[in-house]
């Protein structure tokens, strides 16, 4: 299996299995002389970690994050970094009775007919334990963007839809998203989504979700275009997530919807400082960072692994049914929201890093 490396100067090479011993990834083209220390990665592994609440998986996961290389004297040291992470509670038993089955929503079936054998532990490299690594990862490229640009910038993410139900962006509060279990901005429908979720779940099916990732403090210039534009790289980052099947920047599709008068972001000047009347564009142009807040969101499918009976084939080619029992996520949208932070500020350094080495 070829192309498990992201990046092109700022890159990261995941490795392992959702049943293996460990799975881990190693870091190439940070900086050096970066303040990086386990705890700085951790915090993000254990918002993203398995079994925090009712709404998630029930696997229990530490994820705790062991570095094996490119640290010295708590800095980076300009050499890859090498991060392993242990898996410490996978029942691979639970997916005995339906190891011949293809499972509707899932990569089995045409994993298996590329390569001729699957992992049907858990789906192996093709499951969502595999984004642990991705957030690993990003906390680094989080700890070097501080670095570089400073306390301006930022990114958070968010759940803004989960299901047939929304929330108000305009009620959006950063440390509300801390307080709740669904990573919601807007604390007027968290207890509703609550009850909507648990029903979800008691139903024995899965709901999906649709989550926005901000990132404030960008400097003007990011992006290359014609083949390397801002945008078409944080699209191709989200959607490599799993369970991805769609992304918006700015406006995206809903652009559809507005006139040109409506749709394009007029400029004005006050002073010395230039600014936007709207951000449509989500903070890029021509593939290229305006300065505004950059404003992806994107969409992720319900979960397939569901309890619910569904039609589907065996490794013989043969008509059955099947029932994916063990521990699943009603929304696996809810623990995607540390991964798209993680794979936006991969971005952002990757590209940071290249307009350094080209324009400054």
């Amino acid at each position: 299996m070829s192309f498990n490396t992201f990046g092109k100067m700022f890159r990261f090479t995941t490795w392992g299995e959702s049943h293996g011993p460990a799975i881990g990834c190693v870091v190439d083209g940070c900086p050096p002389n970066i303040a990086l220390s386990q705890k700085d990665i951790q915090k993000d592994m254990n918002r993203r970690r398995p079994g925090k609440s009712k709404f998630t998986s029930q696997r229990k996961e530490s994820d705790e994050v062991e570095i094996l290389s490119g640290i010295f004297q708590g800095k980076t040291t300009g050499t890859p970094i090498s991060m392993i992470i242990y898996n410490e509670d996978a029942k691979s038993r639970d997916y005995e009775t339906i190891k011949d089955k293809f499972r509707p929503g899932h990569a089995d079936y045409t994993y298996f007919k590329k390569y001729g054998i699957r992992d049907y532990r858990g789906g192996g490299r093709q499951s969502a334990r595999e984004t642990a690594s991705r957030v690993a990862a990003g906390a680094i490229a989080k700890k070097v963007l501080q670095n570089k640009i400073g306390k301006k910038f930022k990114v958070i993410g968010a759940v803004i839809q989960l299901g047939l139900l929304g929330c108000n962006i305009k009620n959006w509060k950063d440390k509300e998203i801390q307080k709740n279990s669904f990573f919601c901005p807007d604390k007027s429908v968290t207890k509703l989504w609550e009850k909507y979720l648990l029903g979800v779940r008691k139903s024995g099916s899965s709901c999906g979700a649709i989550i926005e990732i901000r990132a404030s403090g960008i400097p003007i210039g990011l992006g290359a275009p014609i083949y390397s534009k801002l945008d078409a790289d944080i699209t191709a980052a989200l959607m490599s997530i799993n369970a991805v099947k769609g992304v918006n920047i700015g406006s995206g599709m809903y652009s559809a919807l507005l006139s040109g008068l409506e749709n394009s972001d007029e400029i004005r000047q006050k002073g010395k400082k230039i600014f936007f009347k709207s951000n449509n564009a989500g903070g890029i142009l021509g593939g290229i960072s305006s300065g505004q807040d950059i404003i992806a969101s994107f969409v992720v499918k319900p979960t397939s692994s569901i309890l619910l009976s569904r039609k589907t084939i065996n490794k013989k080619g043969k008509n059955t049914e099947i029932s994916v029992k063990g521990r699943h996520d009603p929304c696996v949208g809810i623990r995607a929201v540390p991964i798209g932070e993680a794979m936006m500020n991969c971005v952002l350094l990757d590209h940071y890093l290249m307009n350094k080495a080209q324009c400054k």
